[in-house]
């Protein structure tokens, strides 16, 4: 009797929850309006009420824009990730053969990522600021103790990630966000020294070196693209002297082109990337089956779950190469959307870090200036990967590939900016940040 009244309850419960939701609207808005226009007959409680919600209303102050496209892009990659995973899950013994092992996974660092951007989102910038250096160090001995043998751990002939316990950390993805942070400070702290070779540019291209060894030595060439193109913007908008900002812009291509043409591997990388079709069942393997993946897809795409290039097919679907799954399941509709929600984000960022440079607040612009360049760059390097304009590289999609330290790291660093908004809003109503 119980058991069988139990999935009635549970459809009734579902058929009832957005009454539920909408009671809880109207009565939150009817208990706002009541604050606002019931002082009469109330006495003193209601200017008591309205200052209550003014505080709720300047805590709540920041750019709900920019957070609804992000958490747009989380569950479309959540969506996306379990589509993309299930075949291999289903078929490896090492996740137990279970359909939704990398759905649950990804759900809890989501989960993790979300309570970690609530809780970055509650230290101020200053603090922020003064803890950069800090993080930076943190960052780098980290890197070298991916280095470290019984420390870090290898996958597909990479050394990138520390074991702690069942879950692996990847070191690269913080130092992004350090580097954002450490290159806004130092660019604050030196700012009157923008313009000398040997004060201003020399220490901070010294520390980028030592950066590019640890992660060369993972290796992990993405990353070097990734965190060079943060650390040279912020100098940039900074205020670096426009003749060293050009030098240095030499001397790193040249250093990428040596690093590709001394490396069998990347150069390997890089003839396939030019004529994938050449070896389509030996270097050019991957760009091949994505390329198919987004011929498959067409307008309107092959229908959620449907892909065919997911079906061990096409390898790192479910990380590196979601987009040619987003494109064969949901066509040229999806990608267009995914592209437009990444352009609308980083856009709404840039204007964050704008409207702080207005408010002299040089820290809190220059870090989110950086974190929209890391957000905007790595994703078009890895869109561009997946429709083969760029050479294949270890790259995952910000906010929707599979990883628990990536996904983590970015709710981190957009809730920093989100930080910076509310704090920009604050000063501009006259009140303490």
């Amino acid at each position: 009797m119980r058991s069988a009244a139990l999935p009635r309850l549970a459809s009734l419960q579902r058929a009832l929850a957005p009454f539920g939701v909408l009671f809880r609207a109207l009565a939150g808005a009817g208990a706002r309006a009541a604050a606002l226009l019931g002082s009469a007959g109330a006495g003193r409680a209601a200017p008591v009420r309205v200052k209550r919600l003014r505080r709720a209303q300047l805590a709540l102050d920041y750019d709900a824009t920019l957070l609804w496209a992000a958490v747009a892009l989380l569950l479309l990659g959540l969506i996306m990730v379990y589509s993309a995973s299930i075949a291999m899950a289903e078929s490896t013994p090492a996740f137990r053969h279970q359909s939704g092992y990398f759905l649950f996974r990804h759900g809890v660092y989501l989960t993790l990522g979300v309570l970690g951007g609530l809780v970055a989102f509650q230290v101020p910038m200053k603090t922020w600021q003064e803890v950069a250096p800090w993080l930076f160090l943190l960052g780098l001995a980290m890197l070298g103790m991916v280095l470290l043998p019984g420390i870090g751990r290898d996958v597909n002939g990479a050394r990138r990630w520390i074991a702690v316990g069942p879950i692996g950390l990847q070191p690269s993805e913080l130092v992004k966000l350090f580097v954002a942070l450490y290159a806004a400070d130092y660019t604050c702290r030196k700012m009157d020294l923008l313009y000398s070779l040997t004060r201003g540019l020399l220490p901070m291209f010294v520390v980028m070196l030592t950066v590019g060894f640890l992660l060369i030595r993972e290796p992990d060439f993405g990353a070097i693209v990734v965190i060079s193109v943060i650390a040279v913007g912020i100098l940039f908008l900074g205020g670096m002297n426009a003749r060293w900002f050009s030098g240095l812009l030499v001397l790193l291509a040249i250093g990428f082109v040596l690093l590709v043409l001394l490396s069998p591997y990347r150069r390997d990388r890089l003839f396939g990337f030019m004529d994938p079709w050449a070896e389509a069942y030996g270097r050019g393997y991957q760009l091949t089956h994505s390329l198919i993946a987004f011929g498959r897809g067409r307008w309107l795409g092959v229908g959620l779950g449907g892909s065919v290039e997911k079906l061990n097919y096409l390898p790192e679907a479910h990380t590196d190469f979601l987009l040619a799954v987003i494109a064969e399941e949901l066509g040229f509709a999806g990608v267009i959307a995914v592209v437009g929600l990444f352009l609308f984000l980083v856009v709404r960022i840039f204007v964050i870090a704008r409207r702080a440079a207005t408010l002299d607040r040089p820290f809190a612009s220059l870090a989110s200036y950086g974190i929209g360049i890391w957000i905007g760059a790595q994703a078009f390097i890895n869109m561009g990967v997946n429709m083969g304009i760029l050479p294949t590289k270890g790259l995952t999609l910000p906010l929707m590939s599979y990883g628990g330290s990536g996904i983590v790291v970015n709710c981190l660093a957009l809730a920093i900016v989100l930080r910076t908004d509310w704090e920009s809003r604050q000063l501009q109503r006259g009140l303490p940040a």
